[in-house]
């Protein structure tokens, strides 16, 4: 059969019309003419008939069986575009509309943090991205999305996995860039005994990881060793987060956000900061206003809270730990807030924002990973008497399906 891609899909699919309705095609683009066997709403075995102008060579010799990439083979500006318009999607399908400023996107080797697969073999170990839709691992020693300091760990990442891991279980290696070298978090692996922590701890030694940290059957997790802080970064402050903390995946996508929520707040005297995680903005806001900083992690608080005690000419910071979901800032807690700042995880921030919707905050920087639950959010902002000014995207997983943004919010 033939048919001609009309349209992407969220995910990346081609999408084409088929005769019964919508017939998915990876890795096509809008325009192509493919050719295949119709199986169900797939097209299996596509060939390219006739290929789109946005089609390029990926840069990646990963790209066809790796699946940490789905947009390798479309040009940069295609790809932007198409971000920029799920992003406009998610706020029509919500009745909303706000001026797009142009995306700002992460550049390649980039990422500073990153979950790898990885095996132990009969020849050694394994370790990569999944395939698409596979468990099958794939070893990426050329990746094009890893910052170069991530992929000169993957010695001390296969030292691991023959010490900890084990030929039935498959680990998952939570690997991200400090300042003191690469942190790691081990998910699937052996439990742990004198003998394996002390082989562990060699390995860390050996290799220059800052924190090797250890996760049990039960979800707990061990430090096995601690070499260095695993300090980040964050305005003048040094945090060294909890083994496996969220950070932005990479420095410069962080940096972007970071100046749209400066620009939001701008001479605010008084900040409240929600999902403040270990203070990427709190901290940064802090040298010039009072901030309270509200998060449900206690890590994370306490590791914010020691960041800005180490530090000496910031204003005053505030650390509260609770959970936003279930017990919401209401609205009199936000009497005498200058700006707000809310950063919550892809779910959105439903109950937080329907008590904030009800205060008398003039500016609200709003910060998603999620452009659905963002325009869901922004909807009740929007009718309780909230203008969205504007709306930034940034894309720090490049290739991916996945886009972040900023937005302004003012009464």
């Amino acid at each position: 059969m033939k048919l001609t891609i009309a349209r992407l899909g969220h995910l990346g699919d081609g999408i084409a019309e088929g005769p019964e309705g919508p017939v998915y095609v990876p890795g096509m683009l809008p325009g192509e003419e493919v050719e295949g066997e119709l199986q169900g709403t797939s097209l299996a075995g596509a060939r390219i008939l006739t290929p789109s102008t946005d089609r390029v060579k990926p840069p990646c010799p990963h790209a066809r069986s790796c699946g940490g990439c789905l947009m390798q083979h479309a040009r940069d500006g295609f790809v932007a575009d198409w971000k920029q318009g799920i992003v406009r999607g998610a706020l029509a399908g919500q009745g909303l509309e706000a001026p797009m400023r142009p995306i700002l996107t992460s550049p390649p080797r980039s990422r500073r943090r990153a979950t790898l697969a990885a095996r132990r073999t009969k020849g050694g170990t394994l370790i990569g991205f999944h395939a698409r839709n596979s468990d099958t691992i794939i070893p990426v020693p050329n990746c094009q999305l890893l910052h170069p300091d991530l992929m000169a760990a993957v010695p001390a990442l296969e030292a691991l996995v023959m010490a900890g891991g084990s030929r039935t279980a498959e680990l998952a290696l939570t690997i991200t860039r400090t300042l003191a070298g690469p942190d790691v978090l081990v998910k699937g692996g052996k439990a742990l005994d004198g003998e394996l922590r002390l082989a562990l701890a060699r390995v860390a030694e050996a290799h220059g990881l800052s924190r090797l940290s250890w996760t049990d059957e039960r979800g707990e997790v061990e430090v096995v060793a601690l070499r260095a802080a695993p300090m980040q970064r964050m305005g003048r402050a040094l945090v060294a987060p909890p083994p496996g903390a969220f950070l932005q995946a990479t420095a410069e996508g962080e940096g972007a956000l970071l100046d749209c929520v400066r620009e939001v707040v701008g001479r605010a005297q008084k900040v409240t900061d929600l999902f403040a995680g270990a203070g990427t903005f709190a901290l940064p806001l802090s040298e010039q206003a009072d901030v309270h900083a509200v998060e449900g992690d206690a890590a994370m608080m306490a590791a914010l809270d020691k960041g800005w005690r180490m530090v000496g000419g910031l204003h005053r910071v505030t650390c509260e730990t609770r959970d936003l979901f279930r017990r919401p800032l209401e609205p009199d807690e936000f009497r005498h807030v200058d700006a707000v700042v809310i950063d919550p995880p892809r779910a959105g921030a439903e109950a937080q924002v329907a008590t904030l919707a009800r205060s008398a905050v003039p500016v609200i920087a709003m910060v998603s990973c999620n452009p659905v639950t963002f325009a869901r959010d922004a909807r009740v902002l929007v009718q309780a008497g909230y203008r969205l000014d504007w709306v930034q995207a940034v894309d720090q997983f490049r290739w991916s399906a996945h886009v972040e943004l900023a937005a302004r919010f003012s009464r």
